[in-house]
């Protein structure tokens, strides 16, 4: 039951994608699992996660004047890098194979802010490409000067050694990791971790995290999340560790899975990140951000994606706004 599940799932997410381009999935590289890492700056105190991290430029009047907005504009799309293996953030319908989600929804209003004239159709049928990209290469696709992507939207933490490396809208989810594991396997606590195999994907903070907080578990990579998903399911691990949010979406397509109801192991601020010299595209990101607080949408696309499954009403972040003492 257990295999045949994962098969389902797996098939779900190779499913056509519609009206996008049909991407396959990379493997992460040594190169790019590199870059995901820290790499703080010599120029830099030391990094600590103290709270200025969440700091983000400040949005001003939007303009699309800036250079990043132009390159934006002239090539006529806008390029950003998500996920598909991650239902309710961003994933691939099973009728229609278009990648949706909370994530990308992001996306669009980004798209619909450099193109404000245009119908919101028009914005996801002409003005938005949508790249799948692995967690380890989000960072290295930011820093790549020929602008494979131009953000990313794909749950990804802000912390102090990642503004070294790219740049980061105001917060637009507060998340907090947690433990999916087996129903009926008598794993009820992190301590009854010990000794067992927890996956999360390669290049991201879950891996990390869980060597901390349970250092008698044992840590397994994977690419992303449906393969940590699917190594669970075959049983060759007994949990899968990472935000909320996306465990939310892990356990809503697997009757044997069970989220273990712990507090936040940490706390996992999700923010839009784009290459550290587009500051101009960052703050027309947050000022989409405030019109989506003003206009209702980012409440509207919470309570579509994720409050039915994480079972609590969802509040927008506050933004602070000022200069990243760890930025480049």
């Amino acid at each position: 039951m257990r295999r045949l599940a994962a098969l389902t799932l797996a098939g779900v997410l190779l499913a056509g994608c519609g009206g996008y381009d049909a991407t396959v999935v990379p493997e992460p590289d040594e190169s790019a699992a590199a870059a995901a890492g820290p790499n703080p700056s010599d120029d830099n105190e030391e990094c600590e996660n103290d709270g200025r991290e969440l700091i983000s430029y400040d949005p001003g009047d939007g303009t699309l004047d800036g250079t990043a907005v132009r390159r934006i504009r002239d090539r006529g799309r806008l390029i950003a890098g998500v996920a598909a293996d991650t239902y309710l953030l961003g994933a691939r319908s099973g009728g229609t194979g278009v990648v949706e989600g909370f994530d990308i929804d992001m996306v669009n209003a980004i798209a619909q802010s450099i193109w404000p004239d245009e119908s919101p159709e028009r914005i996801v049928a002409n003005r938005v490409e949508l790249k799948v990209i692995t967690a380890a290469d989000r960072i290295r696709l930011l820093q790549d000067g020929d602008h494979p992507i131009d953000i990313v939207s794909r749950n990804m933490t802000v912390n102090c050694d990642r503004w070294q490396d790219v740049a980061f809208s105001q917060i637009y989810y507060d998340a907090g990791q947690k433990v999916l594991v087996g129903k009926d396997t008598g794993i009820e606590s992190i301590e009854d971790l010990a000794g067992k195999r927890v996956c999360a994907p390669a290049g991201t903070t879950s891996i990390d995290n869980i060597r901390k907080i349970q250092p008698d578990a044992i840590p397994v990579s994977s690419t992303d999340n449906s393969a940590c998903m699917i190594l669970f399911q075959n049983g060759e691990a007994d949990g899968v560790s990472t935000d909320d949010t996306v465990l939310a979406g892990l356990a809503a397509q697997d009757p044997y899975a069970t989220v273990l109801k712990t507090e936040f192991l940490t706390s996992e601020p999700y923010g839009i990140a784009a290459n550290s010299d587009d500051v101009d595209l960052v703050r027309l990101i947050n000022k989409t951000l405030e019109d989506m607080r003003r206009d209702g949408r980012w409440q509207g696309s919470y309570k579509k994606w994720l409050q039915g499954p994480l079972g609590v009403p969802g509040v927008q972040p506050e933004p602070r706004y000022g200069q990243n003492p760890w930025a480049r």
